[in-house]
C-alpha cells in the first residue's frame, strides 16, 4: 500500500514539474534543458537503497555512523566510492576533532527526600564533552530565577565566579540556562569544587521547539571540564531546586581531543569551474544512533542526485559535500569553509543544505532566505531569497504545503551564510514538537515531535517518511538541474562580507547537532 502510493506520488511530482516549473517566473531564466525533465532520472528507491546501505554499515559497526567511529569511515568510502565511479573529482578532507560518546549509559536519580529515577534523554541527557564520574551528593542551586522571568535569555545562572560565593565543594552545581554558554557554566562551577552539574532550561513558555520548558541538549564545546555535565527540563530543574534534594549522578564517557575524520567533496568536470553550485549534507550520525533520518535521508538524496547528474554537460560546475562532524558542532563544513581563499569563496555561487528531509512526523520546511516570517535570524546574504522562491515555487507546483525555517545557524549552511555565500535548503524537523495548526497543514500527529526517534537508536530504515522523501527527493534535484544550467545564479557576485550572528545557540526549529550553547 505504501510502496504503491510513493510512486504515484512520485509521478505526480515530476508530471506536475515538467508542466509547471520553466514558466514560473521564481525559476532563473535561461535553464536548460528542461531541469524537471532531468530531475525525473533521480529515483526515490534509488535513495532508499542508499539509506539501506547507510543502515547496514551501522549495523555492522555497533549502531552508529558517528564521525571518529569504523561506521563513519565505512560510509565516507560507500559514498567516494560511488562518486568516483560516477566520473567525480572526489577529495577526502581529513581534519582533527574533539570526539565523544557515552561508552555506558547515564544515570541521573533522586536519593532524597523521595528515591526517583530520571529517563536519560527524556528527563536529562549528558552534555557533549562531558566529564566521566559517579558521585551522590547534596545539590545546590547556582543564583536561580525561580519563577522564571518572562524573557528568555534573562537567566545568568552561574555565569560568573561570584555566582558561587558559599558554594560547598562536592555538591552538584544546579544551574539555569541564559545568558553565557554551557562551557562557562560548567568550567565556573568545577573551579568552585562542584562534583557534578545539571544544567535546566530556562522555563518560558513557546511554541514548538521556542519552548523553553524542553529537554536541555548541548555541548561544553571541548573536554575541559572533568566532572559529569547533564541538562535536564526546566519540570525537573525545578524539583530539584527543592531544599535537602540528594542526587546520583553518574556519567561514563570517552573524549579525544585529536580524532581524526573526513569530509567527502566531489566536484563535476563539466561546468564553469568559475561558476560553482554546491549541495552539501552531513553524512555523520550521533553516537547513539545509525542516523538515518539524521541525516542518512540528506546524504542518499545528494548522492543520487550527484550519480544521475556525473555524465551531463552542465553550464555551472556541480559540487557535493557529505561532512564529517556535523554533529559535534558543524566541524566538517566549518573546517572546510574556513580553508577556502577570498577567489575559492567567490566562485560558489550558492550553497543549498539537506539536513533531515524525511523525518516520520514532519513539515515541510524551507529556509527562510528573505526573512519575510519576522523571527529569529536575519535574512541569508543576497540571492538567498532567491533560493527560497525556487523551493517554494517547486512545492506550490506540487500542490503542497511548506513553511518557513529560520536560518538560526545549526546545521551546515552556518558557515556558508557567515562568509557571504548566498544559502538554503530543506528541513522537515527534529526533536520539536508538531502544533495542531501544522498537523492540519501537513497531516501527523500534533503534540508528537517531528522526528521521535531524533537523536537515538531507533533512527533506522523504519524511522522515514515515505512521502516527505520523495517530495524532497524531487526538490532536491529539481534546484541541482535548475542551478547546474541557469545562466543566471543568485550569487553572481562576490560574497559579501562575513555576517555575524548565525552561530546558531538556542532551541530553534533548526536541527541540534549538540551546539547548543546558551
Amino acid at each position: 500500500m505504501r510502496a504503491r502510493a510513493s510512486r504515484g506520488l512520485v509521478a505526480a511530482v515530476t508530471t506536475a514539474a515538467a508542466v509547471a516549473l520553466p514558466v514560473v517566473s521564481a525559476v532563473p531564466a535561461s535553464a536548460d534543458p528542461n531541469p524537471a525533465g532531468l530531475s525525473q532520472s533521480v529515483k526515490v528507491p534509488s535513495v532508499k537503497q542508499h539509506l539501506a546501505k547507510f543502515q547496514q554499515i551501522a549495523d555492522a559497526n555497533g549502531g552508529t555512523r558517528a564521525s571518529g567511529t569504523p561506521g563513519h569511515e565505512a560510509s565516507v568510502a560507500y559514498v567516494a566510492g560511488k562518486l568516483r565511479a560516477a566520473g567525480y573529482d572526489v577529495t577526502l578532507q581529513e581534519f582533527e576533532f574533539p570526539f565523544f560518546r557515552e561508552t555506558t549509559p547515564a544515570v541521573m536519580a533522586r536519593v532524597s527526600p523521595a528515591a526517583k529515577t530520571y529517563a536519560r534523554n527524556t528527563d536529562f541527557k549528558v552534555m557533549t564533552y562531558s566529564g566521566s564520574g559517579s558521585v551522590t551528593a547534596p545539590v545546590q542551586g547556582v543564583d536561580l530565577t525561580l519563577p522564571p522571568s518572562p524573557t528568555p535569555n534573562s537567566s545568568t545562572s552561574g555565569c560568573e565566579a561570584s555566582d558561587f560565593a558559599g558554594f560547598t565543594a562536592g555538591n552538584i552545581a544546579l544551574m539555569q540556562r541564559g545568558t553565557c554558554n554551557f562551557q562557562v557554566k560548567a568550567e565556573n562551577a568545577q573551579a568552585a569544587g562542584a562534583s557534578g552539574v545539571i544544567i535546566f532550561n530556562e522555563g518560558q513558555p513557546g511554541e514548538g521547539t521556542n519552548d523553553r520548558r524542553t529537554l536541555l541538549s548541548g555541548t561544553l564545546n571541548e573536554p575541559t571540564t572533568h566532572i559529569p555535565v547533564v541538562g535536564t527540563t526546566f519540570a525537573t530543574g525545578s524539583e530539584l531546586a527543592a531544599t535537602g534534594t540528594t542526587v546520583r549522578l553518574a556519567v561514563s564517557a570517552e573524549s579525544d581531543l585529536h580524532r581524526k575524520t573526513r569530509n567527502v567533496i566531489a566536484e563535476s568536470r563539466k561546468g564553469d569551474p568559475g561558476k560553482v553550485v554546491m549541495l552539501g549534507a552531513h553524512l555523520d550520525s550521533v553516537p547513539e544512533g545509525p542516523g538515518i533520518n539524521d541525516n542518512g535521508s540528506g546524504s542518499a538524496a545528494i548522492l543520487e542526485t550527484a550519480l544521475r547528474a556525473g555524465h551531463l554537460p552542465t553550464r555551472n560546475r556541480l559540487r557535493f559535500a557529505f561532512w564529517g562532524a556535523e554533529e559535534f558542532g558543524l566541524l566538517g563544513s566549518e573546517h572546510y569553509v574556513d580553508g577556502l581563499s577570498a577567489e575559492e569563496k567567490a566562485r560558489i555561487k550558492l550553497y543549498l543544505n539537506f539536513d533531515m528531509i524525511a523525518s516520520p512526523n514532519y513539515t515541510l520546511g524551507i529556509y527562510d532566505g528573505d526573512d519575510s516570517d519576522r523571527t529569529g535570524a536575519p535574512a541569508g546574504p543576497a540571492g538567498s531569497d532567491e533560493i527560497e522562491k525556487l523551493f517554494e515555487t517547486y512545492y506550490r507546483t506540487i500542490r503542497q504545503p511548506y513553511v518557513g525555517t529560520d536560518f538560526t545557524g545549526r546545521s551546515d549552511y552556518g558557515p556558508f551564510i557567515a562568509v557571504g555565500i548566498p544559502s538554503g535548503g530543506l528541513f522537515t524537523g527534529a526533536e520539536g514538537i508538531k502544533s495542531p495548526e501544522e498537523a492540519a497543514k501537513f497531516g501527523g500527529q500534533a503534540g508528537v515531535a517531528y522526528d521521535k526517534c531524533y537523536h537515538q537508536a531507533c533512527d533506522t530504515i523504519a524511522n522515514i517518511s515515505d512521502k516527505a522523501l520523495t517530495i524532497n527527493t524531487g526538490a532536491v534535484a529539481t534546484a541541482a538541474f535548475v542551478y547546474a544550467y541557469s545562466r543566471d545564479l543568485p550569487g553572481g557576485g562576490t560574497p559579501a562580507a562575513t555576517r555575524s550572528g548565525t552561530g546558531g545557540g538556542g532551541l530553534g526549529a533548526d536541527h541540534d547537532h549538540g551546539g547548543v550553547s546558551m
